[in-house]
C-alpha cells in the first residue's frame, strides 16, 4: 500500500477478468473436445472395423483397424496398399440416389449410438475397404477365377487364398474384367475373390476415383493376439 502525498493511504487497483458464464464453463471444455476428436478423425486417422468377409484371410470379421489420412495428401497410393473409401453409393452414377445424404448426415450417421437412429443412416454414408491391384495406365485382366493378369503378367498376390470355383467349362459365378484404369483412378479388389462386392461388380465401373479414398490402413489394433502392421 503506498501513501498519498497528503498522508492518506491510496489502494492500488487490482484489474479483474470478467467471471465466464457458466455455461461456457462447462461447454467450452466440451466443444474443443469434441472439435479435437472430428478434426483429427477427419484429417490424420481414425479407427475402422471389418463388418464382412471380403478380406479374408488377412482381416478377419471385427478386426479393429488403424486408418492414416496423411499419406495420400502427398502421394498416390500404391499397388498393393489396403484402402478405406466412401462407398460406391456416394460416386457410382448407377448406384446414386435422388436424394444424396449431406455431409453432416454422414458424419452423424457414423458416430456410435448417434448412427443408430432411424432414417439417419444412408448407404452413401458407409465406408469400404479392398486392396489396390492397379493404379492409372495399367492394363488388367480379372479371370473367372479371380486371378490378376497386370500388364501381361500375372500379379503375384499371396494375400489371396480364396479364388472362385470354376465349372467344367472353366467359368464360375465370379465377375471378370479386361480393362484399362483411367488418370485418376485406381483398381480395387476384395482379397476373399469368391466372397467380395468390388470393382468387378459395380453397375456404373469398375474404377474408383483416387479423392473418393479416405485413408490407408496400416495397423491391426484389436484383437491383441492379431495386432499388428498391416502389409502389402
Amino acid at each position: 500500500m503506498d501513501q498519498h502525498p497528503q498522508g492518506q493511504p491510496v489502494e492500488h487497483e487490482v484489474s479483474k477478468s470478467p467471471k465466464a458464464h457458466p455455461f461456457w464453463d462447462f461447454w467450452a471444455p466440451v466443444l474443443f473436445t469434441i472439435a479435437l476428436y472430428f478434426g483429427l478423425r477427419h484429417y490424420v486417422a481414425e479407427a475402422r472395423f471389418i463388418p464382412s468377409g471380403s478380406m479374408l484371410p488377412g482381416l478377419q470379421i471385427n478386426d479393429r483397424l488403424l486408418v492414416e489420412k496423411l499419406s495420400y495428401l502427398t502421394r498416390k497410393p500404391k499397388r498393393g496398399e489396403i484402402v478405406v473409401f466412401n462407398a460406391p453409393h456416394a460416386f457410382d452414377p448407377a448406384l446414386r440416389s435422388p436424394n444424396q445424404p449431406s455431409g453432416l448426415q454422414c458424419t452423424l450417421a457414423n458416430i456410435p449410438l448417434i448412427g443408430l437412429i432411424p432414417g439417419l443412416r444412408h448407404n452413401a454414408c458407409d465406408a469400404y475397404i479392398k486392396r489396390v491391384v492397379a493404379l492409372p495406365g495399367d492394363q488388367v485382366v480379372v479371370n473367372p477365377r479371380g486371378e490378376v493378369t497386370l500388364n501381361g503378367e500375372p500379379l503375384k498376390e499371396p494375400y489371396v487364398t480364396n479364388y472362385c470355383s470354376l465349372d467344367d467349362q472353366g467359368m464360375s459365378r465370379c465377375g471378370t474384367l479386361n480393362v484399362t484404369v483411367p488418370k485418376g483412378h485406381v483398381l480395387v479388389l476384395g482379397d476373399n475373390r469368391a466372397n467380395s462386392w468390388d470393382g468387378r461388380y459395380w453397375p456404373g465401373g469398375p474404377f474408383l476415383p483416387e479423392d473418393e479414398i479416405l485413408g490407408r490402413a496400416t495397423w491391426r489394433f484389436w484383437p491383441f493376439k492379431r495386432s499388428g502392421a498391416l502389409g502389402s
